[in-house]
């Protein structure tokens, strides 16, 4: 059996390792350089830059591709866990270091608001009853026919996945800062709080579960072990080329075509590619069904992100790992980004500094940042070419006010990416981060299937498919495929 995975994110790597698993041979095809998809890395003058995920959570998933082939993850990569998850800072200066400590979260939240403890310990009983389900028993389930879908609504409409994450945490939260704070999860992996259905408060009990993670020499080092596990198990790699088409005859999928004209045929074509781009590019689109367009034209897609990537010539000790800052309004923000497609100067963002754990991160005596903040996507029309250095600089302005003093005199190596990097070198439609939106109408059997429902041999992973985007969610994606292919 030959198969073919196209795309190098986690989810192609985790597939292309579970079909050679399975004795397929197996061929990876990445357009860029170097592997990693989201996950790839930039190095610039000693500062290692991880492109995209940062947080490592559920790590048994990424140690399970390894014991497919009897091997050991800790002979090929180092993951350390992280004592402070997330430190949160409001527009008031108000400080909250989120961590799987239970009593030190306990103590803040009765200094926030007293009533809220019981809240709290409510909340996370439910969201455990949320991740038993739409997790451990359904996150790699195939959900590719009607009847599957059909079958879990009553436990579902059960757990109130007809509620927003923001509304579940607000029945148990009263304070307005602790909803902001516990309802965040949807952001991590493209959704918004007031509109991302509550089965993905999941998320919040998973990190529970399995702490936070990093991995020492970020999160490239992850996908440089996977590479080394692929070539040794004879997975041929193939990188620099890109995928111009995927060949079919009568609906049946015999191979693809490349840049430099080659045809590769195989049994099966498996796509960690963004299913919009996939359909609208690289298939013809002769054979196709009402309904099916239907789904695609009423899809929504993530909000898009403007990432600032940068080194300074001192370093920030008193600046955690991972650091989230909201701004003054949440929902309203949230709203421009995305519902009415705009900026706004009132921005929250996420900032990484591995640096705090991983001093390889960096040169001596300097420091290492990403600071990640939610924008609209592409569907805005908004002019990056102009609006990138206007953001950039906000952002600057925003960090050294609450974080960074004297940023801007201190910054000696940056760069950064905006939603045209998604749409034109990543292949996302509209430059979206995480393809579509998680909401309940496009979750599970609503979101694009795994089986493609059009073409027999087509195979997707990743973001855009079932369960969904984040790393837990693009490797569950490959264990669906292996349970369908």
């Amino acid at each position: 059996m030959k198969s073919i995975v196209i795309g190098s994110g986690f989810g192609g790597i985790a597939a292309a390792l579970r079909l050679r698993a399975k004795n397929h041979k197996v061929t990876l095809i990445e357009k860029h350089p170097d592997l990693g998809g989201r996950a790839r890395v930039f190095k610039k003058n000693g500062f290692t830059f991880d492109a995209g995920p940062t947080v490592i959570t559920a790590p048994y998933l990424i140690e399970e591709l390894f014991t497919l082939f009897n091997k050991k993850s800790q002979d090929y990569i180092k993951l350390t866990p992280l004592k402070t998850w997330y430190r949160f800072i409001y527009e008031d200066g108000g400080v909250f270091d989120y961590s799987g400590n239970e009593d030190q979260m306990k103590k803040q939240i009765e200094k926030i608001n007293k009533e809220d403890v019981k809240g709290y310990e409510q909340l996370v009983k439910f969201t455990k009853k949320i991740f038993d389900k739409g997790f451990t028993e359904l996150a790699d389930v195939p959900f590719d026919k009607p009847l599957v879908m059909m079958k879990q609504l009553p436990s579902l409409l059960k757990l109130k996945s007809y509620k927003s994450v923001y509304s579940l945490v607000s029945s148990y939260i009263k304070n307005e800062k602790l909803r902001r704070m516990l309802s965040m999860h949807p952001l991590l992996v493209g959704g918004n709080p007031f509109t991302t259905t509550s089965i993905y408060g999941l998320i919040l009990y998973l990190e529970k579960k399995w702490g936070i993670h990093y991995s020492m020499g970020g999160t490239g080092n992850i996908i440089n072990g996977l590479e080394k596990l692929m070539i040794e198990q004879e997975i041929e790699v193939i990188k620099g080329h890109e995928v111009t088409k995927i060949i079919s005859d009568n609906g049946k999928i015999s191979g693809v075509k490349l840049d430099n004209q080659k045809e590769m045929l195989s049994n099966n074509v498996i796509c960690n590619a963004d299913p919009p781009a996939v359909y609208e590019k690289l298939l013809s689109l002769n054979k196709t069904s009402p309904l099916f367009k239907w789904k695609q034209n009423r899809m929504q897609y993530s909000m898009g992100l403007f990432v600032y990537y940068f080194g300074t010539k001192k370093t920030y000790p008193d600046v955690e790992h991972h650091t989230i800052k909201f701004g003054d309004k949440y929902k309203e923000h949230l709203s421009d980004i995305f519902d009415n497609k705009k900026l706004n100067d009132d921005i929250s963002y996420y900032l990484h500094r591995p640096s705090a754990t991983d001093k390889s991160m960096a040169p001596e005596g300097n420091d290492c940042f990403y600071v990640l903040v939610p924008v609209p996507n592409n569907q805005s029309k908004i002019d990056w070419k102009i609006e990138g250095e206007k953001m950039k600089n906000l952002v600057i302005d925003k960090m050294e006010k609450a974080l960074l003093p004297n940023l801007r005199e201190n910054i000696i190596e940056d760069f950064y990416l905006t939603p045209d990097y998604f749409e034109n070198e990543l292949n996302t439609k509209f430059g979206s981060g995480f393809s579509i939106q998680p909401k309940f109408t496009q979750s599970a059997y609503f979101r694009f299937h795994n089986k493609s429902e059009i073409y027999d041999g087509l195979y997707f992973v990743g973001a855009g498919t079932h369960p969904g985007a984040g790393v837990p969610g693009v490797l569950s994606s490959a264990k669906v495929l292996d349970k369908i292919l």
